[in-house]
């Protein structure tokens, strides 16, 4: 989304308007509020549930503190690039077109499109699954009706973006809704969830655990998002002045903190219950979805589970498919100035995660979607550096940021969060090799 305003005197009436300095502040910030959890859809998709099931499965409660790490890696990194968008009237993609050479744009771009394309696999496989679960569809059939939701992104974009918005936050007040039924009814340790959230060497130590750690940094800070807050946030009316981007930084980053706060009790929940139905029984080697929803009313002893799980499920699928297309979108028109109708990129991304699914099912069979599902958060994961270190250089610069630019404490920080995820991505790559 290109910069709609940049100046006092244009109004774009596509913007979502502001109220007034005499409006209250709870009216100013509602405003503002949408961009980020369309951001957080992200941190709830079908590639998470993957990881966290597995996760709290084979190790119970350990990776809540890998939860909880990524979520604070994301909350940094959504208000970085929202500061980048609302400073610069730049999305991410836009800044390196603009401030990067082409032999590098090149390869940046081509590692977002491979992103995207991972992402939209766990989203097939998600949906596929969900539809498997509630109406009886095989794989391949639910497979190919996850096309579909292509026309359903481009029927909610026609009502407007506040339209599109609120749709993707309904979708999410129904999963957080369920996974709160399912998790009072699995009766964690409550003890055993607090020691999670604390850090343990195990889990560098142990190359399987690391691997799913790998996997949940990946699911929980997707690299795609980072353009797509980054533009999103250029959607309100606010002055393109000194005090008006620097409130509409303040409250961006409030909208994208609380979203993402959710998505980490969302995500934080799927493992526990994982953790508390599965671990230290004889299914901890539980890695399907699909058994996870066979087995959880039986194990919990509550008849309505697996309906719930299935239906968050659907709503996590279809939710991930909104901000995808976007995403797309956003990412082909920054780096390379080509627009398409959204029905023509989400076919086409859709198109290119659907055919090695096909594939896989029919080469190794329903049981094993489980592996691709995690490894494509693996390849989400390798795709983070080319999106974070380009925006931390950006954030970090006085020439492009300038009255904007970060703080001397919050650039080490920033750059502390990069160096890490390109350590475990090291990590991870040595141990596969090795």
């Amino acid at each position: 989304m290109a910069e709609r305003m940049r100046d006092n005197d244009r109004q774009d009436p596509s913007l979502v308007a502001i109220p007034g300095q005499k409006a209250s502040v709870l009216k100013r910030f509602l405003a503002f509020v949408g961009p980020g959890y369309m951001v957080a859809v992200g941190y709830m998709d079908p590639g998470n549930w993957a990881t966290d099931l597995q996760g709290g499965a084979q190790f119970g409660y350990v990776l809540l503190f890998v939860i909880l790490l990524s979520n604070l890696m994301a909350v940094l990194l959504q208000v970085l690039a929202a500061r980048l968008g609302i400073a610069t009237g730049y999305d991410l993609a836009q800044a390196c077109r603009a401030w990067l050479p082409r032999w590098v744009n090149i390869p940046l771009w081509l590692a977002c499109e491979l992103a995207i394309i991972a992402c939209d696999l766990a989203e097939v496989i998600g949906t596929a699954v969900a539809l498997n679960l509630l109406f009886g569809f095989s794989l391949l059939v639910g497979t190919c009706i996850s096309v579909i939701d292509a026309f359903l992104v481009l029927l909610l974009m026609r009502f407007g973006f506040r339209a599109l918005e609120a749709f993707v936050i309904v979708l999410l007040a129904i999963i957080g809704v369920c996974f709160g039924i399912q998790l009072i009814a699995s009766s964690p340790s409550i003890n055993a969830v607090f020691k999670g959230f604390l850090p343990s060497s195990q889990i560098v130590m142990n190359p399987e655990m690391l691997y799913i750690a790998i996997g949940i940094v990946g699911a929980t800070v997707m690299p795609h998002n980072l353009y797509l807050h980054s533009s999103l946030v250029q959607s309100r009316a606010y002055k393109r002045n000194i005090k008006g981007r620097l409130e509409a930084i303040k409250w961006a980053s409030w909208d994208s903190t609380i979203a993402l706060t959710f998505a980490l009790g969302i995500n934080a929940a799927i493992l526990i219950v994982s953790a508390a139905a599965f671990h230290g029984t004889e299914h901890q080697d539980v890695a399907e979805i699909s058994d996870a929803w066979r087995l959880l009313s039986p194990v919990l002893g509550f008849g309505l589970a697996s309906t719930l799980f299935a239906i968050a499920l659907l709503a996590a699928g279809t939710n991930s498919t909104v901000t995808g297309t976007l995403a797309g979108q956003i990412i082909m028109e920054g780096f390379l100035h080509l627009r398409f109708p959204y029905w023509v990129r989400r076919i086409i991304t859709r198109g290119l995660a659907i055919i090695p699914v096909i594939f896989f099912i029919m080469y190794y069979g329903q049981g094993k979607i489980g592996s691709l599902l995690v490894f494509s958060q693996i390849i989400l994961s390798m795709q983070l550096p080319f999106a974070v270190i380009p925006l931390v250089i950006f954030v970090s610069s006085k020439k492009k940021m300038k009255n904007f630019v970060l703080s001397p404490f919050w650039v080490g920080v920033s750059w502390l969060v990069a160096c890490l995820i390109v350590v475990l991505n090291a990590k991870l790559f040595i141990d596969m090799v090795v």
